[in-house]
């Protein structure tokens, strides 16, 4: 398995190596030690989500509270997406970027990202299916979005015309109004907290 850096500090790309004959394939989508050694410790799996979207379909920008986060492992099974990272950590060096990175069930590569970063896809393929394994369970009460359409960070999204939200997604403040709320995630934290997880490990 490859690992590629992406160029937000905290996301990296995991290329598998599939073995294929006559009968179809094979190949380890995650492997444990591979992410340790990438991101410094390993992934207190808590909950491992699916998610099936039509084509057009923008889901995000999501992101938690730190501490704890939700760090997130994700790679699509079926079909393909569009997966956004977003930095919306305050502070950081690249505050407001983001970046893609195509998932399909072709080179079937997938994306790890660090608490504190937003994150969101967009669905290439009718009944994209995604898969994501979580440091953390579902809280709503630590749960975040910023509006995926915030000319602010001015994602290209691959649809044609307006693509398709949900209420939830399509009421989230921008970028600027989440900090001027107050709840993004500071940078020098995230940093902080991964530190005393890979120390604990």
């Amino acid at each position: 398995m490859k690992v590629n850096p992406l160029g937000i500090e905290g996301a990296w790309e995991f290329v598998p190596q599939q073995h294929g004959d006559a009968r179809g394939l094979f190949l380890e989508w995650y492997k444990a030690d591979v992410l340790t050694e990438a991101v410094g410790h390993p992934l207190n799996l808590k909950q491992g989500n699916l998610s099936v979207s039509s084509a057009g379909v923008v889901r995000g920008i999501h992101f938690a509270d730190v501490p704890p986060g939700q760090a997130k492992y994700v790679t699509c099974v079926r079909g393909a997406v569009l997966d956004i990272i977003v930095d919306v950590r305050v502070g950081s060096p690249t505050f407001g970027r983001w970046e893609a990175v195509r998932l399909d069930d072709q080179d079937r590569k997938a994306v790890y990202l660090s608490e504190g970063l937003g994150h969101g896809f967009c669905a290439l393929t009718d009944d994209a299916t995604v898969s994501y394994l979580c440091s953390e369970g579902y809280a709503p009460q630590r749960e975040h979005g910023i509006h995926p359409l915030d000319p602010e960070i001015a994602i290209e999204w691959p649809v044609d015309g307006e693509p398709e939200l949900s209420a939830k997604d399509a009421q989230s403040p921008t970028l600027a109004q989440a900090r001027e709320a107050g709840i993004l995630p500071v940078y020098e934290e995230c940093v902080a907290f991964r530190t005393s997880l890979a120390s604990r490990s």
